[in-house]
């Protein structure tokens, strides 16, 4: 029987498995374990659009609900702060501001 994962596990996962989604969403070829100890501005060098990144905390959204049980507020937040502190910059924002000002 396969032992169960304390919560700091389950939350350090969490964070393996956002950042390889956000990739594989985003239609690059890059792991978790090409970036972990890298210091640079690793999540400048690649891009997504706004919708993909959308569908990405989404995604992460109802992940962390299911895995953590937390409340969907909470993980909504979670996925934001993850955006911020993880995602990759947008690469159509001006024609996104553009459509959303029409």
């Amino acid at each position: 029987m396969a032992k169960r994962l304390t919560r700091e596990q389950k939350k350090e996962q969490a964070v393996i498995d956002i950042i390889n989604k956000m990739f594989e969403i985003a239609g690059h070829q890059v792991t978790y374990d090409d970036i972990k100890d890298r210091k640079d501005d690793w999540f400048q060098q690649w891009t997504m659009t706004v919708e993909q990144n959308e569908e990405w905390k989404e995604w992460g959204k109802k992940y962390l609900m299911k895995l953590l049980r937390i409340p969907a507020y909470r993980a909504k937040m979670e996925m934001q702060w993850a955006s911020l502190s993880w995602g990759l910059k947008f690469s159509n924002m001006e024609d996104y501001l553009k459509k959303e000002n029409k």
